[in-house]
Parts: structure tokens; sequence; C-alpha cells
């Protein structure tokens, strides 16, 4: 979809559809709607006067022009009240009229930049929100169907301002919201590809595409070189497959300094059988989504680099699959993590931490100022989150609150949970320094203390997305599948670090 700004007179623009708004407790049209009632002959105002126009957030109303508008149709969308109406919201109603109007073969869209001059949303957060909205709500993964898709494709969108001045904010926000929605499509893409495709190796293929397209710097570390570098629990975890790990590192250099402010880490197990501790066969298909964190820091890393921020970043994955193959870890091995310190093997289904031992302990080596890893690493975080939130736990609490504001403006939700030193005693091993599996209680917290082991005093927060990574059903700007999730946080916490950062230099 190409998403594009213009100023003039929305009710003459020639579309497929023209959207606009209303709010609840409005009696009557006004500015463009009333010139769109005024055209339609009175049929707005008696829709509302019937009670079928009543403003309420999410309310969608599809008018037939019948010739007497340029636009085919004219929707009329509900913003609820004005001081409840936040950027999110709009974000998501959008998404939702775009898949409506995608359904009745409307393939250009003309609307206002909704939202913007109410509850403090201006007219760059508007565009940015309406263009994620249109993007991510849109999405379809069709790469493996031959099929035909039911209906066709929104092929446009325009958001139409009176006002020539406010062009440039519109272009601004517009951007940035293509920009946003691009990456989280590319990680929705990596994670709804089945495990047969998206291999580690094509994970480092994907690396290398993104170097070449964004000017980022590639690395990629063989079985080899790992094993040199003291990897073992990555290696340990890699034993059990054919397929040969592959340690991903993205550089983005922002700022002329050889620091490196910001270290995002991600889980790439491209296919999580569990291993010897073998998963239920039920739901196992979903593990091809259990290196959604790795798909989102090196997406992250793309749009961090195509906005140009003043920053150092880089984005590590280490990429393997977890299989129960005749060379597999076994329940009661012992490995040494990069760091030297050695682990006692309780579960082979909880390897998502071993790898990230290793990654989280590569760039403290490599001096990361902040690190941040995502992971879809715990069952435990869906029992107690369920799908709407991510649990957050971390040893740096300024870090861990920028984060939850961070995804509070990409319309992501957050919950911090404690990191007791309590929780430590329950990863103590009797035969190793530590163990990878506490007891029955607190397993989402148990196993970021057990991350903790290998970021020292470093500034670190673990986001564990085992819950939110996946959308059972469309809803907003989600669709079905692979959600993104974390992706858009991720950029605004970076962001955030440049700006502060900026600040501080300044």
């Amino acid at each position: 979809m190409e998403i594009k700004t213009a100023s003039g007179d929305i009710t003459q623009i020639k579309a497929g559809a023209i959207v606009v708004n209303f709010f609840e407790g409005m009696k009557r049209p006004d500015g463009d709607l009333a010139k769109i009632d005024k055209a339609l002959e009175g049929a707005i105002s008696q829709l509302i006067s019937q009670g079928e126009i009543k403003g309420k957030l999410g309310e969608i109303t599809v008018i037939h022009s019948l010739g007497k508008l340029p636009a085919h149709r004219v929707v009329v969308v509900g913003l609820g009240k004005p001081p409840q109406l936040s950027q999110d919201k709009v974000r998501r109603l959008v998404a939702e009229t775009c898949r409506l109007l995608r359904q009745k073969a409307v393939d250009s869209i003309a609307t206002v930049a909704q939202g913007a001059g109410v509850a403090g949303i201006n007219d760059e957060s508007a565009a940015q929100a309406v263009t994620e909205g249109a993007l991510l709500g849109t999405y379809l993964f069709r790469r493996h169907m031959t099929r035909e898709a039911e209906h066709g494709e929104i092929k446009e969108l325009i958001i139409v301002a009176a006002d020539k001045a406010k062009l440039v904010p519109l272009r601004r926000g517009c951007n940035q919201g293509r920009i946003m929605a691009e990456a989280t499509n590319l990680a929705r893409d990596m994670v709804n590809e089945p495990a047969n495709y998206m291999t580690p190796s094509q994970m480092a293929k994907t690396a290398r595409k993104l170097a070449t397209s964004y000017g980022l710097e590639v690395s990629l570390l063989e079985k080899k070189q790992m094993g040199e570098l003291g990897m073992g629990a990555l290696l340990g975890v890699a034993q059990g497959s054919r397929e040969p790990p592959k340690f991903i590192t993205l550089h983005y250099r922002g700022r002329n300094a050889t620091e490196i402010d910001v270290a995002l880490v991600g889980k790439g197990i491209t296919f999580d059988s569990g291993g010897i501790s073998i998963k239920p066969s039920k739901g196992m298909a979903e593990m091809k989504g259990d290196m959604a964190g790795g798909a989102a820091v090196m997406a992250a890393l793309s749009a961090i680099a195509r906005l140009k921020t003043k920053i150092n970043a880089m984005a590590i994955i280490p990429a393997t699959e977890n299989l129960p193959g005749d060379s597999a870890l076994k329940p009661g091995d012992i490995l040494t993590a990069i760091n030297g310190k050695t682990i006692e093997i309780i579960s082979t289904d909880a390897e998502g931490r071993l790898i990230l031992a290793d990654a989280l302990g590569y760039a403290k080596k490599l001096g990361a100022r902040t690190i941040v890893d995502v992971a879809t690493l715990t069952g435990s975080i869906r029992v107690a989150l369920a799908d709407i939130y991510s649990g957050a736990l971390g040893n740096n609490q300024g870090l861990i609150d920028r984060l939850v504001s961070a995804a509070a403006a990409a319309g992501e939700l957050i919950w911090p949970l404690p990191m007791h030193e309590g929780y430590g005693e329950k990863i103590k091993s009797d035969v190793a320094d530590i163990k990878n599996v506490g007891t029955q209680y607190g397993g989402a917290i148990t196993a970021a203390q057990f991350l903790a082991e290998f970021v020292g005093d470093t500034p670190w927060v673990h986001l564990d997305i085992a819950g939110t990574s996946l959308s059972e059903k469309e809803q907003g700007y989600l669709v079905k599948g692979a959600s993104g999730v974390a992706v858009r946080t991720l950029v605004n916490l970076v962001l955030s670090l440049a700006s502060s950062q900026s600040q501080e230099v300044g």
C-alpha cells in the first residue's frame, strides 16, 4: 500500500472511499462531515437522528455516495469521547476500517488525519497512527499460498489536510509510521515462515540483506568460532540438530564513537521441539515462532537505521534449532557458558535461556552500555499475563520504566515483575554454578534470574514475549499469526535513549 499526504478538500477527492469521523455526544455533523452531509442530501444527519451513527469508539458506517460525490463511498468512523481518544485508539480504528474496506474491494482511500488536534494528538502523531494502522492492519502472509486471495488489496491511502501548512508534520508522521510498520511486518514475515524455510542459515541471510539495504555491519559466527569464544551453552543446544547454528550480529553506527550504546539481544530458536525433554505434540507447530525475539531485534535495528538515529546500536541473535537428535543435550549434562559459569541441565526444553546466556555474555564482553533482550522464553509468563501483557524484568528500574513508556507509545503492554535475590536461590545447583530450571513456581522470574548471571551490573532489561508474540484472531491492527510485538517498542526505547544521550552531550 502506498501512503501519501495531500492538501485540499477531501469531499472533492476521487477515491474508492473517503473516511471522516464523528465523536460521541455530537448532535449534528460539522466541518467536512457537514459538507458531505449536504452533498448526500442529509443522509448522515438522518442516520444520526435514527441512532445508527452515535460516534462510539469503533463504530464504522459505510454510505454509498451514488454519484453525489467524487468518492464512491463515505465512511464515518466513531472516535468515542474526545478526552479519551489516544494515538493507539486511532491506530486500531484505522486498521479495522481498512480491513473492512478491503473486503468491499475498495482499492483507494482518502482520510482526514484521524484524531489530530484532540486529546493532545498533534498532526504528526495522527499521521503516524493512521499509517501504522493501515499497514499493520492489512498485513497478509501469503508466501506459500497458490490460491488467489478472496479480496483485492488497497493500493493507495491519502491523508488529506485542508491546510497546506500541515503537510510537513503529516509527512514526518507518515514516514515514521511507514518505517515502524514495515519493520514490524518484517518481523511478522520471519516468524510466520515455517521452520523448514526460516532456518538459522536463513536468519543469517536475512541479516545480510538488511545490512546491504540499510548500511549495517554484519558478522556471522560459525560453530568453530563459537567454540573458540567459549559459547558452550549455545553449542550445547545446537548439538541435537543437523542445521548449523549461527551467531548473528548487526551493528548500526549512528554517531562517531566506538562505544556500543545499546545491545538488543533476541532469542533465535528457529524450531523448538523441547529436545530430549520433548514437548507435547499439541501446539508444537507454533514453535516455529520461537525466534520471535531474534526477528524483533533485527527488524527494530533496521528501523533505527532508517530513522538515522544518533546512537550506536547492535542486534545480537543466537540462532539454532532445539531437536532431540542422537547427539542432543541431555538432562543432567553440564555446560560452560562464555563467562565461565557452569550450568546443570534440568530440562532441555529450557533452552532459550542457554543460548541467551552466551549472547548476553558476548554483549557484556563487547562493553555494551545498555542491554535489552527479547525472548519467547517461558510458558510461565503466559500463565501469569495471558496474551495481553509482555513481562519485563531487569536490574535497572530506570531502564524498565523507560521500556514501559516506550511500549505504551507503541500501544503495547508491559508488566514489570519482581527481581528479588530469593528467586536466585531457586536456580542454585548442587553440581554446577547454576541450573537452567528452578522450582515449579515463578518460572518467568527464575528464568530472568538465570539471565542476570550473564550481564553483571550492566543496565539490563529482559522482555518475555511468549504470550504476546502470536495473535489468535484479528483485533485492531493485530492479525492472526505473528504479532511483531516489541519491534516498535524497541525503536521507541532506542529513540528515547538517543535523545537522552544527546541532551547529556549538549
